[in-house]
C-alpha cells in the first residue's frame, strides 16, 4: 500500500465514526460575494465526497489567489454555521517572480514553486521543517503533484500581518498555503483532516465586485521556472522579505 492510499484509508475509518453525528451542509451566505464562496465549497464538497476523501462537511477552505497578497483571501466558509471568515495567505514565488504581490499564474510543475489551482484534500498533521502542517491530495488534474510536490499548509513569519505592514505584501512560499501563526491554528482546527480547500482566482471583493487581474502572461514553457534545489517537505524557502 502507498503512502496516498494509505493516508485515503484512515480518513475512511474516521469517516465510518463520524458518520452518525455529521450535520447536514446549509449555506445561509449574507452576500454576492459570499453566496458565491458557499457554491464554490459545495462543489468542491461534493468532488471530495466522490472520491472518498470527505468525512467532515462543516468548512472549506478557498483561497482567492485573483486578490493581492496583501488581501484577506484565504476564506474559511462554514456552511453550517452560514458565515465566512478571511484570513491573509501566500502564494509561490514561482507565481510571483517579480514578487509584487500578485500571482500571475498557476503551474503544477515539479521544481517550479508555483501555487496549483484546484480542490485539496486535506490530511492530517505532521512536523515538516515550519513546525505542525497539513497534507493536501490534489484532486484535480492541475494540482494532482500536490502530494509529490509537498504542497501544505503551513504557518510562516513572512505572512504574518507584521510583514504586510512593513513590506506592503506578503512573502511567498515555494507554493505552499502558507499563514500566519494565529491564523494557522485556525486553520488546524477547522480545516484539517477530511475536509478541503479550493484554491483559484476570482478576485472576489467583499462588496461583490471583482478586482481587475494583473496584466503578466504565463510564460509559455514553465520549465524556465524549474529551480536546482532539493524537492520535499523538508526544501529550502526563499520567501522571506
Amino acid at each position: 500500500m502507498n503512502r496516498r492510499d494509505l493516508i485515503k484509508g484512515t480518513l475512511a475509518a474516521g469517516a465510518a465514526l463520524t458518520a452518525a453525528t455529521r450535520l447536514p451542509a446549509q449555506a445561509r451566505a449574507g452576500n454576492v460575494r459570499d453566496a458565491q464562496l458557499a457554491d464554490m465549497a459545495k462543489q468542491a464538497q461534493a468532488k471530495a465526497r466522490a472520491g472518498g476523501y470527505l468525512w467532515r462537511d462543516d468548512v472549506v477552505g478557498i483561497a482567492d489567489f485573483g486578490l493581492r497578497s496583501s488581501e484577506e483571501r484565504f476564506h474559511f466558509v462554514n456552511l453550517e454555521a452560514g458565515r465566512v471568515e478571511s484570513y491573509l495567505v501566500s502564494h509561490g514565488d514561482g507565481s510571483d517572480p517579480e514578487h509584487d504581490g500578485w500571482l500571475n499564474w498557476f503551474s503544477n510543475t515539479h521544481g517550479s514553486h508555483c501555487t496549483s489551482e484546484g480542490t485539496y484534500a486535506t490530511f492530517g498533521w505532521y512536523t515538516g521543517r515550519f513546525g505542525t502542517s497539513i497534507r493536501l491530495e490534489g484532486l484535480d488534474p492541475t494540482n494532482s503533484n500536490a502530494l509529490d510536490r509537498a504542497i501544505v499548509m503551513h504557518r510562516a513569519k513572512y505572512a504574518e500581518r507584521a510583514h504586510l505592514e512593513k513590506w506592503g505584501r506578503l512573502g511567498r512560499s515555494n507554493g505552499c498555503f502558507a499563514m500566519g501563526d494565529a491564523d494557522f491554528k485556525k486553520a488546524l482546527l477547522q480545516l484539517g483532516g477530511g475536509r478541503v480547500i479550493h484554491a483559484a482566482s476570482m478576485g472576489l471583493l467583499p462588496n461583490g465586485s471583482v478586482a481587475p487581474p494583473p496584466t503578466t502572461a504565463a510564460p509559455v514553457d514553465l520549465k524556465i521556472l524549474q529551480r536546482d534545489m532539493p524537492t520535499g517537505i523538508e526544501q529550502a524557502n526563499p520567501g522571506v522579505y
